[in-house]
């Protein structure tokens, strides 16, 4: 009978088994790890991207305001606006005891309808005192708010019913609620335009869709609708600091010759720029980071968070156009 050779039929082994059973468990952890970490920085660099976004847009938005503050269409001297008498006044967010607010265009003895104002590291209580359309809770405390009164970069051939406008012929101006009454306040004579009123109010706002959600937004109030009323727009999320310094034309020339975080009444007449600063934070916390850097964002206190959450600082500087140029013609 023939003998079989079991010897050349051997398998593997048990310790080759565990051998290859090992490695393998070391190259699974390998990929897994490496999927962990791609999927975390994935994750991460997505949260930092979109908080650069809205940071940039906050700029542009904040820029774009701050720079058309006191334009007036084709009327270069505020002092000529007249609010009709049709006007409603419910819209009104000044102080108390000022039920004009919102469509004086001149500086009167508390400054309250320069074309902006701004409050310096407000409490919300000092800004619902300035503005009653701010709510209780609206404001985050430490931070800027600023009021911005203009009109519109483009004339608006057709009016939208109950909307505010400034019709102008460039020596007189009339703000009235379209329609425009049969009879109003004054008279102005054609050729003249007719552009939409704008005001607005910036700040920070220590929730993003509802109180206690503890996400800073940028928001405004806007004047909107038929009544017309005052409405919260939101602009960008994880804005934690809003902190602007005013270039104040001393000898006049138009050009900033000092910046100050605060103002006077006075001062802010000759306000012709203005620089910037918004410390912006990520929506979602980084489980790998920690925070334990100190910002500065001009006077508001320093700030060291010590969480999980990137920040960054960004700044700019821009021109109030038509304040400068009404600086340079000496009005």
């Amino acid at each position: 009978m023939q003998m079989r050779n079991f010897k050349s039929q051997a398998g593997v082994t048990l310790v080759e088994l565990m051998i290859t059973m090992v490695l393998s468990l070391i190259l699974a952890g390998a990929v897994i790890s490496l999927f962990v970490n791609n999927s975390h920085s994935f994750k991460q660099d997505r949260n930092v991207l979109r908080m650069q976004d809205d940071a940039r847009y906050a700029l542009n938005e904040l820029m774009l305001e701050i720079s058309m503050a006191g334009n007036y269409g084709e009327l270069h001297t505020p002092d000529n606006v007249t609010p009709d008498a049709t006007l409603a006044i419910a819209v009104d967010c000044g102080p108390v005891g000022d039920p004009n607010w919102m469509y004086q265009t001149v500086a009167n003895a508390s400054g309250d309808s320069l074309s902006v104002t701004a409050i310096d590291n407000a409490t919300n209580a000092q800004a619902s005192a300035a503005h009653s359309c701010i709510a209780a809770g609206e404001v985050l405390d430490g931070t800027d708010v600023v009021s911005i009164k203009r009109v519109a970069g483009a004339v608006s051939p057709v009016q939208t019913a109950g909307n505010v406008y400034l019709r102008t012929n460039g020596t007189v101006g009339l703000l009235y609620q379209a329609p425009i009454a049969a009879a109003p306040t004054i008279t102005v004579t054609p050729p003249f335009e007719d552009w939409e009123y704008r005001p607005s109010i910036f700040f920070i706002r220590p929730y993003a869709n509802t109180p206690g959600d503890g996400l800073p937004t940028l928001c405004r109030k806007v004047m909107r609708g038929a009544g017309p009323s005052m409405t919260t727009e939101c602009i960008a999320t994880g804005i934690e600091n809003m902190q602007i310094e005013y270039g104040l034309d001393t000898t006049g020339d138009g050009n900033p010759n000092m910046f100050v975080p605060n103002p006077t009444v006075a001062e802010m007449q000759s306000a012709v720029s203005a620089r910037i600063f918004l410390l912006a934070r990520t929506a979602e916390i980084d489980t790998r980071y920690t925070n334990e850097k100190t910002f500065s964002v001009s006077n508001s206190p320093a700030y060291t968070p010590a969480d999980s959450f990137h920040r960054r600082i960004y700044s700019t500087t821009v021109s109030i156009q038509n304040i400068r140029s009404m600086a340079i013609m000496g009005f």
